[in-house]
């Protein structure tokens, strides 16, 4: 029993060093945000388009209005978020975010983003797509090495088919939720000095 102690003992050394896990939580997603809303903002009247058209976009009321406010809250949402700024309530309209953009974009095609077989989770309900997309790769082999060079083609990565299900958007969002809760962290960023500052206790 002494020994487990012990061990526990070392474990809970490590806290010491918490603020690592949101530090590199938010290095990791911030800039996925920065560059997704960078790209609606310079490119708004295209964004504007997919989502206010019904045949080949999402068909959303006030298309132009939904591009400003999804482009905004991505950029400055994920600048916020790398520096530790505002970090839980930032994390809310992002989260909300996250929601519309499974809901419209991505519900239809199911879980994952690729038609991946081998490790389809429990949770996937379209699996028509994901074995509609394996048929089609194949099919999309069969016509590259027959008329192409296919060893150029798949030098840098294989040939797959985007399924563009919700699970990018449904794993940002947890990595927000868990952003929500726990905040910041300590000494690398704004938050944890602000409060501080301010809030000492």
């Amino acid at each position: 029993m002494n020994i487990l102690l012990q061990l526990q003992g070392m474990l809970d050394k490590t806290r010491q060093i918490d603020f690592l896990a949101p530090l590199l939580l938010r290095i990791f997603l911030a800039p996925i945000l920065i560059l997704a809303g960078y790209g609606k903002l310079t490119g708004l009247e295209n964004t504007a388009a997919y989502f206010g058209n019904p045949d080949w976009g999402l068909g959303m009321p006030a298309p132009m209005l939904m591009a400003v406010l999804a482009g905004a809250t991505e950029f400055f949402g994920g600048i916020a978020i790398l520096i530790g700024f505002a970090t839980r309530w930032v994390a809310l309209p992002l989260m909300f975010t996250m929601v519309v953009a499974a809901g419209t974009a991505h519900w239809q095609n199911g879980w994952h983003a690729l038609p991946e077989q081998t490790l389809t989770v429990p949770w996937e309900w379209r699996m028509d797509k994901i074995e509609g997309a394996a048929e089609r790769k194949n099919k999309a082999r069969e016509i590259l090495k027959e008329y192409s060079n296919y060893d150029y083609i798949t030098a840098d990565g294989s040939i797959t088919i985007l399924k563009n299900g919700i699970e990018f958007a449904a794993t940002y969002f947890l990595m927000l939720l868990v952003l929500f809760f726990i905040g910041a962290g300590r000494y690398a960023s704004l938050d944890y000095w602000i409060k501080k500052r301010f809030d000492p206790d």
